[in-house]
């Protein structure tokens, strides 16, 4: 029987104020429902501003406890609702001080699975997250959802390959990576990382970004999100570089294990010939 997926992701711009944003993304996972979609991913820090523009200890207010806050326990209930998979990236704190950028998975019951952690964090200009972010300490999870094995890997991780690998080797069909990256610095590898790392690792990839110029910098984020299959190749047509949207595709999972028969990766790597990549 053939496994496809119809999964969504949201690519938006900021409305000004948090409650409009989770607004707009509940009606948004209620008209991916209504195109048949299973499973939907938000950007990076769905629910704000991207604040790391600039260091200011304000924006610490955005955190939320993961998953007892309002936010994971509304998306969750309506998960429930909408009998659909939500990968909700949030602004985690877990004492005072401590805070992290983070992705909740919430199945299509309504149970929260568990959450990853951005692994690694930048510190330049226009991204300022050394300043907001403590670096992910809970590996790199997969997540049994109702539409498969679900994995998240957050905006700067994707210049790692590291971890795409051991997304892979932890069973991952789909990884998500949500991200809030501006016109200036990293349009040009945009639409090649992430194919790449489908290839390299043979599952589907999707790609989400912001939209617009927000107050906080004087550039803009450039959307273009998308979904990539295992054999690097767009899933539709790529979103605006410009405007908010709302892209539905189906995923043919199947096509993970034709690609990985042909190019056995998997069995050809060499764990023990890599010590020096751990030791440098």
């Amino acid at each position: 029987m053939a496994r496809t997926v119809r999964a969504a992701l949201l690519q938006t711009d900021w409305p000004g104020s948090k409650e409009a944003m989770l607004d707009k993304h509940e009606q948004a996972a209620h008209d991916a429902k209504a195109e048949g979609a299973q499973v939907i991913c938000f950007q990076e820090l769905f629910y704000g501003p991207y604040f790391c523009q600039v260091q200011d200890p304000q924006y610490y207010d955005y955190t939320e406890a993961i998953p007892e806050g309002s936010t994971t326990q509304r998306f969750a209930a309506i998960a429930k609702e909408l009998g659909m998979v939500i990968v909700l990236p949030m602004y985690e704190v877990t004492t005072p001080g401590t805070y992290y950028n983070t992705a909740a998975v919430i199945d299509a019951d309504g149970t929260y699975l568990g959450k990853f952690r951005k692994q690694h964090i930048p510190q330049t200009h226009g991204f300022w997250e050394k300043y907001y972010f403590k670096p992910g300490n809970g590996g790199y999870p997969v997540f049994d959802t109702a539409v498969g094995k679900v994995g998240v890997y957050i905006c700067y991780d994707r210049h790692f390959p590291e971890g795409w690998r051991a997304l892979g080797l932890n069973g991952a069909e789909i990884v998500f990576n949500p991200s809030a990256t501006s016109r200036g610095l990293s349009e040009y590898i945009w639409r090649l990382e992430q194919p790449a790392a489908a290839v390299a690792n043979m599952y589907f990839v999707g790609a989400i970004n912001r939209v617009g110029v927000e107050e906080l910098g004087d550039d803009d984020f450039y959307g273009q999100s998308y979904f990539v299959d295992p054999e690097g190749k767009f899933v539709g047509d790529v979103a605006d570089a410009f405007k908010p949207e709302l892209i539905v595709r189906d995923l043919d999972l199947d096509m993970i294990k034709h690609v990985r028969d042909r190019w056995a990766f998997y069995r050809d790597r060499r764990p023990d010939a890599y010590d020096e990549l751990v030791v440098r």
